[in-house]
């Protein structure tokens, strides 16, 4: 081969494989940047519901169908809650057997495909809850974010933010609880949710922009009555209360913040749910390049959302060694150089954002004990 031909021929390959780095790239962070609320966040592998019987359902057998708590049951066309496993009820050595709390769509038969998740309600807080509630739109930069306020006597509102690849169907968790406690809640959607606004690339910027969609329902709330804001977040939900409590114009309305399962180091969790969407391990690095790149996410500067010294309110954390998506060191350090403000609630045994599901009443008390004071 001629020198020319030849270096032409290596100059075609090294762009030929440039190019398809460049498009691995952006596949394995698709899975990420534009994670879909219509395949939840789940806790574990793909499980066959066995046999159902008046108030139980046999599951196969795995870490996830073993998880103590309560937990929702997604597959195609049908939703259920499970309770806690039945050990004294006759199964086979593959399977577990759990408590069928409820059926809230769909039928749930024998073979059917499904995946806990720690989505236990659907719907709104009327259908699901019983609860009065307004369909509300929030004034946000890039137009009108859907929410829904369930009112309440307290000047406090606590304002809701879901995470990555759920929707604000996950903090009605909460919301029997709040309702008890008379705080009015605002569960608010936000950019790149159905029904809310598109962001110009459509892309999740994993709480670095989205914040400000919680920096308009804090001027909502406070347009509306309230005195005083508690934000309560989950995974990247949680990164964006931080990023509203440190950078909001109206960050002094803000009393507390409560963040479950946050994510605090950006590149780890893509990592982490790239690999749990079945992404292969060497794409991984090129997931990271290609997100950073597409959303402008800098890997040397300390984010917001991991920086102690911008915490400057009493603020509870949710957390646990079990999360694989949302590594737990990073909530730990936050609590250990901040004793004065954060308090670090572990919540062993629980996966991701599903420290509410692992133990709701443990959960709930000592959220109790923490919203108390800032009431």
């Amino acid at each position: 081969m001629r020198p020319a031909t030849a270096t032409a021929a290596a100059v075609t390959t090294f762009l030929g494989v440039g190019a398809a780095a460049v498009a691995a790239g952006r596949y394995a962070s698709d899975v990420v940047l534009k994670a879909s609320p219509e395949r939840p966040l789940s806790l574990g592998p793909r499980l066959t519901v066995h046999a159902t019987a008046e108030g139980r359902v046999t599951l196969t057998r795995s870490l996830a169908s073993l998880r103590l708590g309560t937990f929702g049951l997604h597959g195609p066309g049908v939703h259920a809650v499970v309770g806690p496993v039945l050990k004294d009820v006759p199964h086979a050595p593959d399977t577990v057997v759990r408590k069928l709390e409820r059926v809230t769509h769909g039928t749930l038969e024998a073979g059917a495909k499904v995946r806990i998740t720690p989505q236990v309600h659907i719907g709104n807080p009327r259908t699901a809850l019983g609860l009065d509630h307004a369909d509300v739109d929030v004034p946000g930069e890039l137009g009108a974010l859907p929410a829904w306020f369930v009112p309440a006597a307290r000047e406090t509102w606590v304002i809701t933010v879901h995470g990555l690849g759920t929707t604000r169907e996950h903090p009605m968790v909460i919301m029997p609880f709040l309702h008890r406690q008379r705080c009015p809640v605002l569960d608010i959607a936000y950019r790149n949710d159905l029904g809310a606004p598109r962001s110009p690339d459509g892309l999740s910027h994993l709480g670095d922009s989205e914040w400000r969609d919680v920096d308009a329902a804090i001027r909502y709330a406070v347009r509306y009555g309230a005195e005083r804001i508690v934000l309560h977040g989950w995974s990247t939900g949680a990164s964006m209360a931080l990023h509203a409590a440190a950078n909001s114009a109206l960050r002094d309305r803000i009393s507390g913040l409560v963040l479950d399962s946050p994510v605090l180091n950006w590149q780890a969790t893509l990592r982490a749910m790239a690999s749990a969407r079945r992404v292969p391990a060497p794409l991984l690095p090129l997931a990271v390049r290609a997100a950073q790149g597409r959303t402008g996410l800098d890997s040397d500067r300390l984010p917001a959302s991991a920086d102690a010294d911008a915490v400057r309110v009493p603020t509870l954390i949710f957390h646990g060694p079990d999360d694989q998506l949302a590594p737990w060191h990073g909530s730990r350090e936050l609590a250990r150089r901040r004793p004065d403000l954060i308090t670090l609630q572990t919540v062993p045994g629980a996966p991701h954002a599903a420290m509410w599901n692992a133990g709701p009443e443990s959960y709930e008390e000592t959220l109790r004990r923490f919203l108390t004071p800032l009431l």
